[in-house]
């Protein structure tokens, strides 16, 4: 991905979407990869005044969608048989993502207060939660 189909795909179609459903307070989270910090992407977050998140390097397990992501890989590394092929693994993921429960997302994100203070409390070092 670049920062021009990030802007494009994610920026423009989603989150300027998403921010203007929310209001003013909503606070923009992305992590410190090098498409999202592109001119480009700070042009457009600027330009439609989305304010962004200031993000620690070192610490994408702040972000409850990578949590997320690790329990939908744990779920498809569990299943039996594994898939196969690519519209298996299609299906497979879909179906995963159904059954990961509400509340277990619900979680992440309520703990992100907690998670926060904790990597302000030990900057760039080891967390513990």
């Amino acid at each position: 991905m670049t920062g021009h189909i990030y802007r494009d795909v994610i920026l423009e179609q989603h989150v300027r979407l998403f921010r203007g459903a929310m209001g003013a307070e909503f606070l923009f989270m992305d992590d410190n990869a090098r498409l999202h910090r592109a001119d480009i992407v700070d042009e457009c977050l600027q330009s439609e005044d989305i304010t962004r998140m200031d993000w620690p390097a070192y610490s994408p397990d702040l972000n409850p969608i990578e949590h997320v992501s690790d329990m939908l890989g744990r779920r498809i590394a569990a299943r039996q048989p594994p898939p196969t092929c690519l519209p298996e693994l299609r299906r497979a993921l879909l179906d995963e993502w159904c059954n990961i429960p509400q509340d277990q997302i619900d979680n992440l994100i309520l703990s992100m207060p907690r998670r926060c203070k904790a990597c302000i409390a030990s900057p760039g070092r080891h967390t513990p939660y």
